[in-house]
């Protein structure tokens, strides 16, 4: 199937040509017509599908024909994190170029003075996350009775942040017959009864089972102590043929701390967390996507809506708490197609959620082993026998050693005589410390394994 035969208008087909896209995935061959239709929508689908566009395109085309009036934005999508905001944004600018449509980006962590000039010119498509479009509404600076689409993007992820009260309030101020699409990776039961109350008859795509991973991702979990996540995470970067990768923590001082540890190990990398302003968040966003750095430390804030191309491996440098987190974060690799790398360190107090996200999956993830390292672990060497002492030797086995003769000792003068043992004084090495002479036994040689990181012995595996 090709774009062309979605329905999409010739100006659309020509800029998702020009954007490179020849083939609908899953969910845009079904969720586009729907749209195009203007039913109300449910899609369950797992990052990384291309859900992003299956609404963004029909809605170009939807709003192609139409009048925008101040302070009253045509249709609102609702994203939970600034950065998936962001992305739309950057999804309506590439595919919308070739139609007259006006884009407002309302978030957090900027001035309003830019926002609200925008609505006042009167915009197409308002693109916002719920505290800001809360903030704005409350202010007066925002009218919802002109909305004739909505979208609900990432519902399960705006449950977790505590957003759903939001959404209700901004659904109940919007004008009742209107269209209503809605986007998320599981399907709990607070979306579920979300959907019923908001919804009408609207169409259920589902094009993966929830809370599924990509098959295009190779997924593994590592059994390592807490203390050696670091060592085990630079291994893994110097060994397993790494391009770009993300790594997800789950506090802010965590993500800093391996920032700079990876730093000062000579690695390319940066942070994104939600302690940096908006600014400074994009700009390092946009170190990782221009390839100035190739390593990003990140947060749960942005597991969702990290659209970079390439990404070769996914770190879990803890399990994630909530388990549909994991499957957001590995989700940043295995993109279009392509395949990646996901690695989970699982130490102890990391255990109970590791089980929660093989519950979800329905699957076990597979263990770091040796068949899966890609580098050439050097061989350990053979062990050697300890040398026998003489005297456990038998008389057939070596012979008697000759006694030396000694030379005769000259009779010492009394006032030289020795002192006895008990009398002497004991030697002292150059720093003043004591001690008495022994013989030592000599040390049999032990197995050296090269520079073999201990995640991969035998009792990690």
């Amino acid at each position: 199937m090709k774009f062309a035969d979605l329905g999409l208008s010739d100006e659309l087909l020509k800029a998702v040509s020009d954007a490179g896209y020849e083939e609908p995935t899953a969910i845009q061959a079904e969720a586009i017509p729907t749209v195009l239709m203007m039913r109300d929508l449910i899609g369950i689908a797992q990052t990384g599908t291309g859900k992003t566009a299956s609404f963004v395109l029909p809605m170009i085309d939807v709003l192609a024909n139409g009048r925008r009036r101040a302070l009253m934005p045509r249709s609102l999508i609702l994203e939970p994190t600034r950065e998936l905001a962001a992305q739309v944004a950057e999804n309506f600018e590439k595919y919308g170029a070739n139609h007259d449509l006006k884009m407002a980006l309302l978030i957090g962590g900027v001035q309003m003075g830019d926002q609200i000039k925008a609505l006042n010119d009167g915009v197409d498509v308002l693109i916002a996350t719920p505290g800001r479009l809360m903030d704005l509404f409350e202010r007066g600076k925002i009218l919802l009775n002109g909305c004739d689409l909505l979208v609900i993007d990432e519902a399960d992820r705006m449950l977790d942040m505590g957003f759903i009260p939001d959404i209700e309030f901004i659904c109940e101020k919007l004008p009742t017959p209107r269209q209503t699409l809605l986007f998320s990776a599981t399907m709990p039961g607070p979306i579920a009864n979300l959907a019923k109350k908001f919804l009408s008859n609207p169409k259920r795509i589902e094009v993966s089972r929830a809370a599924s991973t990509n098959q295009n991702i190779t997924a593994f979990k590592i059994p390592v102590k807490t203390r050696e996540k670091r060592e085990t995470l630079r291994w893994l970067l110097r060994n397993d043929l790494v391009e770009t990768a993300i790594i997800f923590a789950n506090r802010k001082t965590t993500v800093r701390e391996v920032n700079k540890s990876l730093q000062r190990h000579g690695f390319s990398s940066g942070e994104i967390h939600g302690d940096m302003d908006q600014s400074s968040r994009i700009a390092e966003l946009n170190r990782f996507k221009s390839g100035e750095i190739n390593i990003l430390v990140a947060s749960d804030v942005a597991a969702r809506g990290l659209d970079v191309k390439g990404v070769s491996h996914v770190f879990n440098f803890d399990t994630p708490w909530h388990p549909d987190d994991y499957v957001h974060r590995i989700g940043r690799t295995g993109r279009a197609g392509n395949k990646g790398r996901a690695f989970t360190f699982v130490s102890d107090e990391d255990a109970e959620a590791m089980a929660n996200v093989e519950k979800l999956t329905g699957s076990a993830v597979a263990v770091f082993g040796k068949k899966d390292v890609r580098v050439e672990l050097p061989k350990a060497k053979p062990k050697a026998e300890p040398e026998q002492r003489e005297d456990d030797r038998s008389e057939d086995e070596a012979p008697r050693k000759a006694r030396r003769e000694r030379p005769e000792r000259k009779e010492r003068k009394p006032s030289e005589a020795r002192r006895p043992n008990d009398e002497r004084k004991p030697r002292e090495d150059r720093g003043g410390r004591r001690y008495d002479r022994q013989d030592d036994e000599p040390v049999p040689a032990g197995e050296w394994n090269g520079p073999q990181p201990s995640f991969l012995g035998v009792s990690a595996i």
